[in-house]
């Protein structure tokens, strides 16, 4: 009986991997097949056999977490849905589209009229944004997390790219977060958050239904935004260093053991403080690259995330380190 359960659950596995791959990530049949090792003919029964059980509709439905030995390890150990896109060996680029891709699909599904949902900025959320398909819903607001603007320059194209590619596509109305990523100083922050446009903002954050993030890190194979462009000079690098940070959420900055509110940093940062995103019902992780393996330790670790997307490589990563 046990034995029969099991061929059930593999065939399960099977479908909705090569659905994923052919519906999500846009892989051909004979791609498919070559990486598996099965013929064009398997591949195209799988797919027949996911939409007559009902696996695939017109869209994919969303996954409760992929059911694999490490996204049941992470499930357990965090209590958050883990969906696992397989990349292989593929490129960090290659590895990116297709997490942006699950991420998008997933994020997409959760959206309903008449929601506050909370949206980050970042490498990982402007190519999540590029696989939004448009699909208008009701009284739904999208509200910037964290400020945007930075010393060296604006650096808000890409944050305005981010939340109005959202806004256009949910047909939603969109709230900006007029403050830089970081003040130059804690008491001008303090004093900021006494005006009213930016209290409106904050208040705004407290009462939102859904938040979609990336994890920042110094150290990646495709530069972090926030590292990258001139949002930190040398000597906040080296305050980090000393205070043991890998990494950031909302660019509120963390270490691996989910420890954030000693780093000095934090203190001038603008983004929604790990306390307050806790708050809210479905908080989506994106995470696709092995090297900003501690910074997603620690933002599970930090209780943060309710659904994470990642990889297979960089959740392998993961596991080697908890």
């Amino acid at each position: 009986m046990q034995e029969s359960e099991d061929r059930v659950h593999d065939r399960h596995s099977e479908m909705y991997d090569v659905a994923v791959r052919y519906y999500i990530q846009n892989e051909t049949m004979e791609a498919i097949a070559r990486q598996l090792g099965r013929s064009r003919s398997s591949v195209s029964r799988l797919l027949a056999q996911a939409r007559d059980t009902g696996l695939v509709r017109i869209t994919l439905p969303e996954h409760p977490g992929t059911d694999s030995a490490p996204a049941r390890r992470i499930s357990e150990e965090f209590g958050v849905r883990v969906h696992i896109v397989p990349v292989g060996d593929a490129t960090p680029a290659a590895r990116l589209d297709r997490v942006a891709r699950m991420a998008a699909a997933i994020f997409a599904d959760s959206v309903t009229d008449d929601q506050m949902i909370g949206v980050a900025w970042g490498t990982t959320l402007a190519n999540v944004v590029k696989h939004i398909d448009r699909r208008p819903v009701k009284g739904t607001t999208i509200v910037q997390l964290n400020g945007g603007a930075n010393a060296r320059g604006p650096g808000t194209a890409q944050v305005g790219s981010i939340l109005e590619g959202l806004s256009a596509a949910f047909d939603a109305a969109l709230v900006h977060f007029p403050v830089p990523a970081f003040f130059d100083f804690v008491e001008t922050k303090e004093a900021m958050w006494q005006e009213r446009s930016v209290k409106h903002v904050l208040e705004m954050q407290h009462r939102l239904d859904l938040a979609i993030f990336g994890v920042g890190s110094a150290t990646s194979s495709i530069p972090s935004h926030v590292y990258s462009a001139g949002y930190l000079d040398e000597d906040d690098m080296a305050q980090l260093k000393r205070d043991r940070a890998v990494g950031d959420v909302c660019t509120v900055m963390l270490r691996e053991d989910g420890t954030w509110e000693d780093i000095a940093l934090n203190g001038r940062a603008t983004g929604l403080a790990p306390r307050d995103l806790r708050r809210i019902p479905k908080r989506i992780c994106v995470a696709c690259d092995p090297l900003r393996a501690p910074a997603v330790l620690g933002a599970l670790r930090l209780g943060v995330v309710t659904d994470l997307v990642i990889d297979d490589m960089t959740a392998a990563a993961v596991l080697g380190r908890m």
